[in-house]
């Protein structure tokens, strides 16, 4: 992420000021002039003062003059300064966190969890929730069916153990008997059950250079349909919620960037990158402003967190908005929702 050296070269006096001008700022969405600043910070300093740290602040490139007002507005590498050195973030509050709970029971399916989870989280910050989902794979198969379709043609039934089924239509060098694609199935179920894809694909493997010329025939023809109907699918996909928080509350002179970014939502592929890069990252992750190096994310800030099981990332989920947000309030959401989504799953869906 983007820092800044100058945060080293702050004394108390311009933290202070830069906390009041950015905590002012976030409240009201206009420019802080040095009298409100002198009002609000508690200093005992003068107004020259005050203008003389504004005027250090701005050289910083942490504060700006837009337009000709006299007062300043924070930048992005000011709002960095502020989240990493200046911000207090407190846990979310236990009715919030009650909410949660309840709203993301552990028995519900997982594709369930996530999309309440995107709802609460445009709800709860009113901004734009999203949440990326996990490849079908991340999720242990319980159970695989073949049903013939013509020569040479399979159509494989997947069920996982969150109880989601997917269908795969597969193609196979040879026809397979209904006994055949029978002993498949149950030598499958049997030996795999529980596992995720990439596991099975893996151990099928060594077992076919491992196992005798008895079980031989039978694993070949196993590995043959296993190797189709266990092929890796695309990545996740993204869950988005909340598009019209985002109205009114960027200037007029954003309607492009505001046409851009809900494009960039339909398109998904540049957000679901961009969550991939999170989702290496442990914890609370921000982008602010430019930081993302994503154009549609230029005037916005991004708030996410990983959410999995037992070590493993599944997924990222976070907040869009403006980079005028609240972010003592946005980011105890994120991280609740996050640990609330893993130990659901890891109760109820997806055992590691």
């Amino acid at each position: 992420m983007t820092t800044t050296s100058s945060r080293h070269d702050l004394d108390a006096r311009a933290r202070q000021l830069l906390r009041t001008l950015i905590a002012r700022y976030i409240a009201e969405g206009q420019p802080v002039g040095s009298r409100t600043l002198a009002k609000a910070s508690g200093l005992d300093v003068s107004p020259a003062t005050i203008r003389n740290i504004m005027s250090d602040l701005e050289e910083f490139g942490l504060v700006s003059a837009p337009h000709t007002s006299a007062g300043r507005v924070p930048t992005s590498q000011g709002y960095r300064v502020f989240v990493d050195s200046l911000l207090e973030v407190r846990p979310l509050d236990e009715p919030a966190v009650d909410k949660l709970h309840r709203e993301l029971p552990p028995d519900a399916p997982a594709p369930d969890l996530l999309s309440s989870a995107t709802s609460l989280l445009s709800e709860m910050t009113h901004f734009v929730g999203v949440v990326s989902t996990p490849r079908r794979e991340e999720f242990p198969f319980r159970h695989i069916d073949f049903v013939p379709l013509d020569a040479g043609r399979l159509l494989v039934i997947l069920v996982f153990t969150d109880g989601q089924v997917q269908n795969r239509v597969i193609a196979t060098q040879r026809a397979y008997s209904p006994s055949e694609l029978e002993q498949i199935a149950n030598y499958l179920n049997a030996s795999y059950a529980g596992m995720r894809i990439d596991e099975i694909r893996q151990r099928l493997l060594r077992e076919m250079q491992d196992e005798g010329a008895r079980l031989n025939r039978l694993l070949s023809a196993a590995v043959e349909v296993a190797q189709q109907a266990f092929q890796g699918s695309a990545a996740g996909d993204m869950l988005v919620a909340g598009h019209s928080n985002l109205m009114g509350k960027q200037d007029a002179t954003d309607v492009d960037r505001l046409r851009e970014l809900f494009e960039a939502f339909q398109r998904k592929r540049d957000l679901l990158q961009l969550l991939e890069r999170c989702s290496r990252a442990e914890g609370v992750r921000l982008f602010i402003g430019e930081e993302s190096g994503f154009a549609a994310l230029d005037r916005f800030s991004l708030v996410t967190a990983p959410y999995g099981v037992g070590g493993r990332v599944l997924g990222v989920l976070g907040v869009i908005g403006p980079t005028r947000m609240a972010y003592e309030r946005v980011i105890p959401v994120v991280q609740a929702t996050a640990g609330i989504i893993s130990g659901a799953l890891k109760r109820g869906q997806a055992p590691s």
